[in-house]
């Protein structure tokens, strides 16, 4: 009888291994998967940064260019004041 336990407690001890072993392949696919999600949402959130650089860039350009235009516009206006004036005096 006692051989007979002997199998059995050694059988237990490997089921309860096995029954482990599948529970820690659980947590690890349970992580692997997490990480895998927690990239993803890391690699959007770095493109949509990228992106608002890129749209800030752009905003300050345009905005470069209207400064352009309108100290051009501001010349313009000056020289036609200085041109009024002078019909002015004719």
């Amino acid at each position: 009888a006692g051989r007979g336990q002997g199998k059995m407690a050694a059988g237990g001890a490997a089921d309860a291994q096995a029954r482990f072993g599948h529970s820690v392949k659980g947590l690890l696919t349970e992580k692997v998967t997490s990480c895998g999600t927690d990239v993803i949402a890391l690699t959007k959130q770095v493109l949509k940064g990228s992106r608002s650089a890129e749209l800030l860039g752009q905003a300050a350009r345009n905005m470069v260019m209207q400064e352009d235009a309108i100290l051009h516009s501001e010349d313009s206006l000056r020289k036609m004041a200085i041109i009024t004036t002078h019909l002015q005096y004719q």
